[in-house]
C-alpha cells in the first residue's frame, strides 16, 4: 500500500523572537504571525561616508566608499482574528476574557522599556544617584524562513482594531509594523545580534553566487568598452 503523503506543505510561521538583553541570557520570548503576512517591503540605502570638500578630486573615490552595509528598512502588516479561539472558549480562556489585548500587548512592549527598569531609575534619581543608565528596549530579531534570521528595531507600529466583542476587546485587528536592520555597525561583538547579522549577510553572500547568468552573460559582455 503507497504511503500516504500530505496534500500541501507544512506552512513555516514567521515570528518574531525577544531576548531581555542584547546578552546571552535567559531563553527568547517567540511571538508567533497567526498569518504569515502577505507581503513584506524593503528597502535599502547606501552608508555612504560624507564627501571631504578638501580633497581635490577626492569625490571620485569617496562614490565607492560606504561607511558599512547598507541601511534596510522592512514593513510588513500582522493579521489577528480571535474568531478561531472563540469558538472554543473553554480551551482558550484567556483570548475569551480579554480578545486580542494579550497579543497585541506583546507586540506594542517592543517599544517600551522595561517598567522594572524604569522603577529603578526613579529609586535611583531619588536617592540621589549622578549616574543612571537609560532603560533599554528588548532585543528583537525577525525570523522569516532560514535565509531571513536578522535583528531589527522597530521604528514604527500601527495598529487598526476592526471588530470589537461585547465587553469591547478586540477580536480582529491589523498591525503595520516598521523595522530598521540592526547591522554591526549598531551592535557589539558580544552581543547576540552581531553574530546574527554576520550569518545573514553571510547568508546573501552564499546565496548571491547560486545565481547562473546563463549564455546572456557572454553577450552582455561583449557590449562593454574594454
Amino acid at each position: 500500500m503507497p504511503s500516504e503523503f500530505p496534500r500541501s506543505p507544512k506552512l513555516l510561521k514567521g515570528g518574531l523572537v525577544v531576548f531581555a538583553s542584547q546578552k546571552p541570557g535567559p531563553p527568547p520570548t517567540v511571538i508567533v504571525f497567526q498569518y504569515n503576512p502577505e507581503q513584506l517591503t524593503r528597502s535599502l540605502a547606501h552608508r555612504a561616508a560624507p564627501p571631504d570638500p578638501s580633497s581635490v578630486g577626492g569625490a571620485r573615490e569617496d562614490s565607492f566608499r560606504v561607511l558599512g552595509p547598507p541601511v534596510e528598512t522592512i514593513n510588513l502588516s500582522v493579521v489577528l482574528n480571535a474568531a478561531d479561539q472563540l469558538e472554543q472558549p473553554e480551551q482558550n480562556s484567556e483570548v475569551a476574557a480579554n480578545g486580542l489585548h494579550p497579543a497585541l500587548a506583546a507586540l506594542e512592549l517592543l517599544l517600551y522599556p522595561p517598567s522594572t527598569q524604569v522603577s529603578l531609575n526613579r529609586s535611583l534619581a531619588q536617592g540621589g544617584s549622578v549616574q543612571i543608565c537609560p532603560a533599554d528596549l528588548p532585543f528583537t530579531m525577525l525570523v522569516w524562513g532560514k535565509s531571513r534570521v536578522v535583528p531589527v528595531r522597530l521604528t514604527d507600529f500601527r495598529v487598526a482594531e476592526e471588530a470589537f466583542d461585547p465587553a469591547l476587546n478586540p477580536i480582529q485587528a491589523k498591525v503595520d509594523l516598521g523595522m530598521r536592520v540592526l547591522t554591526y555597525m549598531e551592535l557589539k561583538e558580544d552581543t547576540v545580534g552581531f553574530g546574527a547579522y554576520i550569518a545573514y549577510q553571510s547568508q546573501k553572500e552564499s546565496l548571491a553566487r547560486m545565481v547562473r547568468p546563463g549564455e546572456s552573460a557572454g553577450a552582455i559582455r561583449g557590449l562593454i568598452p574594454l
